[in-house]
């Protein structure tokens, strides 16, 4: 349907405005200047502030801009005496008993009361109020001081609407108001700190450290998951000992106004490889360590130019390229692309966030990628979204979320999949004999799906505009996992759903993509940030000193396919793989010199966008094309489901926890447990406390078990975040458990 235009005037000039936008938005979009301090582009407008007051020809008193959609034909006036006399007297309310510690406030030099008192040359009070007595309170990574809050409401909003996690509410008292925490909703992501405009919400760890304009700002991306978020890494020259100067992270920030970011992105920085010199012994036995590999294994934590240089290695080398993660996922893709004729699945974050109608299939939504969750939240508070989560295990800390919980038997997921598509896809004619293949009745009983709970998703589904379904690492992880890909492909074909497929490693996709993978051969092997005859480690762990990725510039290709940019936060003094490849006779300036020569788009590292505009448009790089697929290809019968009895553990992290390097976050501390229903521990005939061991995939884990009295059955949640690398391997397995106290 197309769009409504509407056309009016602000401060003479002529501009147009989509049907339903704010006066505000559309100011923005064409460069007029509104003052704001409660104003959230991201969450519902709440009006508490009245800086964004305008002037509408006709009308009397003033109109607040932030929550008025524009009218065809009105003229607007951003800026009069009357409106400045207007926001200077709410400034000076503002500023009524707000303590006087700007020298020592971390928001200083970067506060909205700051510029906005100075703005509107608020410089005496003509009248008082009875000050309060408000208590500081420590809320784990963020510290409340409700003497410095002005009560705009963004901190609530955004934890409510963006978040998801309703963990900040307004308490109310007049003048004595304050904002107040149920802490045990908090996922202690910092969103409110980043969009507080004083210093009433701040870092814990940040607090009087360092003045905004002491911190040289860097910006980049996230390297802890799929979705690359933009961030800014803020540091400073400090001494590291009495001889030593060096750069340290002292924050990470993000735009407050359009982008977000969870906890592992804002607090798990610091875990650069410090103090590396160039050891020339140890990069001679790499180089030579190169020459007589036979594999060299590496992770998706690498950036797209590293993996090209890899594959420039082995080219010349012979070596095999391995990264059995990376692999599972090209292969899920491959089989993907032919049932949807396209390389890529279709959907974004964003289509998420827009989307009615959600449902996700083998997905952690809280751990396995939190801008899925945001994304989530935000379908839901801003479109009344739908939202259908398949999982074995009900979620929850993301039951406010969901509409509609199905609880699939551990294993069925394909089941699960083709029941759906049985359920939504309408021309069945391309895949008939798979469809006719089909025993509902059978999956039914089997995958534990009822009839009746597919047939009122598919209800509830008819009246809904912009379907997407979610397809999450169980699914790319399971033993059938080239059938199901192509089940989801065929979905995306259909036009039943949009898909998002979940990659299950930071730079998953771009490695994908980029490398040609190999299994592995028995012989001798490199290893880079992970085990190895010989290890190149960002750790400082192994054979030879890397840099990590917050040291590193380059690209990653992030769940919405765009080509994004790493910047180094921190310098690094020792050797990098581009230094082998030169020393290995591969001519190579700098690892960003790939950049264009990815086989995506033929744009150097300098010439790549980072930025937002005033309208709020995120410009990332650039976005990865997905190609034709002409090959054709039958989808397969489901194969019969096995049985998954006794105690089953699920290789799923605790929030904010990703990989070896998140676990040395000091800010983002999580004891790596088994933690179980007391169900589990009956029938695992372990308590709470306990030091147990078991095997899942050949490695023997020694965990404390831990009761979490809400979650029901038997099945309990295995971290892998202090794994040595991402297994392939189906995240549930059966396992026996032994008590190992002692």
């Amino acid at each position: 349907m197309e769009t409504k235009m509407i056309h009016f005037k602000i401060n003479g000039v002529n501009v147009t405005a989509k049907s339903g936008e704010s006066i505000i938005d559309v100011a923005r979009a064409n460069g007029f200047y509104i003052p704001t301090m409660c104003y959230l582009p991201k969450t519902t407008p709440n009006a508490s502030c009245r800086m964004c007051s305008v002037e509408v020809k006709g009308q009397d008193g003033f109109v607040l801009s932030c929550n008025t959609p524009a009218v065809e034909g009105i003229e607007v006036t951003t800026d009069s005496d009357a409106l400045y006399k207007e926001r200077q007297n709410i400034m000076k309310m503002y500023n009524v008993n707000h303590p006087l510690q700007c020298g020592v406030c971390d928001k200083s030099g970067e506060c909205d009361l700051q510029n906005k008192t100075l703005e509107f040359a608020v410089d005496e009070q003509s009248f008082a109020v009875r000050d309060q007595a408000r208590k500081k309170k420590k809320w784990g990574v963020h510290t409340y001081d409700p003497a410095l809050c002005i009560m705009c409401e963004k901190c609530s909003a955004v934890c409510n609407e963006v978040v998801g996690s309703e963990a900040l509410f307004i308490k109310a008292g007049g003048y004595k108001s304050e904002i107040d925490i149920r802490l045990a909703n908090c996922i202690s992501c910092g969103e409110c700190i980043s969009v507080c405009p004083v210093g009433a919400m701040a870092s814990t760890d940040f607090k009087y450290t360092a003045n905004a304009w002491e911190l040289k700002k860097v910006p980049s991306s996230c390297a802890h998951c799929s979705s690359a978020c933009a961030l800014t890494y803020e540091s400073k020259h400090v001494a590291m000992n009495s001889t030593k100067f060096d750069s340290k992270i002292y924050r990470v920030t993000n735009d407050a106004d359009y982008t977000s970011l969870c906890g592992a992105g804002r607090f798990g920085f610091d875990y650069e490889n410090l103090n590396v010199t160039k050891d020339e012994e140890a990069f001679s036995k790499a180089v030579e360590a190169f020459k007589n590999a036979k594999n060299v294994l590496f992770t998706s934590m690498i950036t797209n130019e590293e993996t090209k240089l890899l594959m420039l290695l082995k080219e010349k080398l012979g070596f095999k390229l391995v990264n059995a993660e990376a692999k599972q996922f090209q292969t899920f893709m491959q089989s993907f692309a032919s049932t949807a004729n396209q390389s890529l699945y279709n959907a974004t974050l964003e289509d998420v966030a827009q989307s009615d109608f959600i449902v996700t299939v083998g997905a952690s939504i809280s751990s396995d990628n939190p801008m899925l969750r945001f994304n989530i939240s935000k379908a839901v508070n801003r479109n009344k979204a739908y939202v259908a989560s398949v999982h074995p295990i009900k979620d929850d800390t993301i039951a406010n979320l969901l509409t509609q919980h199905i609880k699939n038997e551990v294993g069925s997921e394909e089941a699960a999949l083709a029941m759906i598509a049985d359920a939504f896809i309408e021309d069945k004619s391309s895949q008939k004999d798979f469809f006719d293949s089909l025993d509902l009745g059978y999956l039914s009983g089997e995958s534990n799906i009822s009839d009746e709970e597919i047939a009122l998703l598919a209800h509830f589904s008819k009246r809904k505009k912009k379907p997407v379904l979610v397809i999450g690492e169980d699914l790319i992880n399971h033993s059938r996992f080239e059938n199901i890909a192509k089940i989801a492909g065929f979905i995306q074909k259909s036009g039943a759903f949009k898909v998002l497929v979940m990659p299950p490693v930071t730079n998953s996709l771009g490695v994908a993509l980029i490398a040609e993978l190999d299994e592995r051969v028995d012989g001798y092997s490199v290893g880079y940030n992970t085990s190895a005859d010989f290890v190149l480690s960002a750790k400082g762990d192994g054979d030879l000193d890397m840099p990590a990725l917050n040291q590193q510039e380059g690209t990653f290709v992030n769940i919405d396919k765009n080509l994004v940019v790493l910047n180094a936060g921190l310098s690094y003094g020792g050797y990098e793989l581009n230094d082998i490849v030169n020393a290995l006779g591969i001519r190579n300036d700098e690892t960003i010199d790939q950049t264009e020569k990815l086989g995506f788009r033929e744009i150097a590292f300098d010439d790549l966008v980072d930025s937002v505009d005033n309208a709020g448009k995120v410009t990332r790089g650039y976005k990865v094309a997905s190609k034709p697929n002409r090959k054709k290809t039958k989808i397969e019968e489901v194969e019969e489901l096995g049985e998954y009895n006794g105690s089953v553990v699920y290789s799923a992290n605790p929030i904010n926890q990703f990989n070896k390097f998140t676990k040395e976050c000091t800010q983002i501390a999580t004891k790596a447990e088994l933690v179980g229903s007391e169900q589990f521990a009956i029938a695992s005939k372990i308590k709470s406390g306990d030091k147990v061991k078991f095997v899942v995939n050949g490695v023997e884990y020694i965990r404390s078990f831990r009761v979490d009295r809400k979650m029901t059955g038997t099945i309990a949640y295995n971290p892998n975040f202090d794994a040595d690398t991402k297994s392939t391997e189906y995240r549930y397995n059966q396992v026996k458990i032994e008590v190992a106290n002692g």
